[in-house]
């Protein structure tokens, strides 16, 4: 019997996509097939295979033999750190993930901030577990687009985590680990400070690029610069100063008020040398709805956009060091 090799080939590329299909070798009644199954998870590119196999079948060989290549694909994870607490780093971690979702990327969200995770909360995931497959977690999907992981996500609400530092990289390394498909951008909030966490980061996952988040008040920027020299020792990139908390709009009377100053992240920026991405206002709105698990960037208004606008600058940068 013999078998049409281009009819082969098109079969097989009509099951598995035209894009995805390298190369077909027919030997008499049997072929090996070698396809592109980068971006996709486990169960993803067993259906791909079958799918490759049925089409081998129908189209008259005894034996298709397949060969999936790029089974894992590179993604780049993004690292957003702050010299301290208290800064929003977390919130703005969160509304960054969705606003670069709504531009167009496939992003997933790790909140690294094992000791005191709230990315559940802020992206609207509580009470959720996460499963398995071959010992490897399944990000949780959000409502936003983004899936997530977070130790919130393993342990009662509420409940303590007292780790020592070899115990919360190994935590750390599950979740980036995960099985997360066709993600291209991983966010991780890192918990703030300059600890063990951001050292396994830095030397075993190697984050593309980094953004560093303060308020404009001068002890946040003092601890910010800190945050900043542990990036430049990794020989992480540093893609940009945020100045968050950045005014505040009375409702009541309308007047703009900077409680915590204004201009310090940008002149701080200016003096290092680095990009500075943008500013957040201080937003009861903000607040509201992050308590609420809506991120302010996935709806519109001025919140929204101040988001938008930062993403688009992270974007760029994160681009520039491809």
């Amino acid at each position: 019997m013999t078998i049409d090799e281009a009819a082969v080939r098109q079969a097989i590329a009509d099951a598995v996509g035209g894009e995805r299909l390298q190369v077909v070798r027919v030997t008499g009644t049997s072929a090996t097939a070698v396809i592109d199954a980068g971006g996709l998870d486990s169960a993803a590119r067993a259906a791909l295979e079958q799918a490759a196999k049925a089409a081998g079948v129908a189209a008259g060989l005894d034996e298709l033999r397949v060969a999936l290549t790029a089974e894992k694909r590179s993604r780049r994870i993004l690292a957003v750190g702050s010299g301290k607490g208290g800064v929003g780093k977390s919130t703005l971690s969160a509304n960054l993930a969705v606003a670069l979702a709504r531009l167009g990327r496939k992003v997933g969200l790790v909140d690294a901030d094992i000791y005191g995770p709230s990315q559940p909360r802020l992206l609207g995931t509580e009470g959720r577990k996460p499963e398995a497959r071959d010992k490897t977690m399944i990000p949780i999907p959000s409502p936003w687009g983004v899936p997530m992981l977070s130790m919130g996500h393993l342990v009662q609400p509420g409940q303590a985590i007292a780790w020592r530092g070899p115990m919360a990289g190994s935590a750390l390394g599950q979740l980036i680990e995960a099985d997360w498909g066709d993600t291209e951008i991983l966010v991780v909030d890192l918990p703030p400070g300059t600890g063990d966490i951001q050292l396994t980061m830095l030397q075993k996952y190697k984050p593309a690029g980094a953004v560093i988040v303060s308020t404009p008040q001068d002890l946040a920027l003092i601890d910010a610069t800190r945050a900043i020299g542990l990036f430049d020792q990794g020989k992480v990139p540093v893609l940009g100063l945020v100045e968050n908390m950045a005014g505040y709009l009375c409702p009541h009377c309308g007047q703009v008020s900077d409680p915590f100053g204004h201009g310090g992240a940008e002149a701080t920026a200016r003096e290092l040398g680095l990009p500075f991405l943008g500013r957040v206002p201080l937003d009861i709105a903000i607040r509201q709805k992050s308590d609420a698990g809506e991120p302010p960037a996935a709806g519109e208004g001025p919140q929204a956009q101040a988001f938008m606008g930062l993403a688009r600058a992270v974007l760029a940068a994160l681009d520039q060091t491809a």
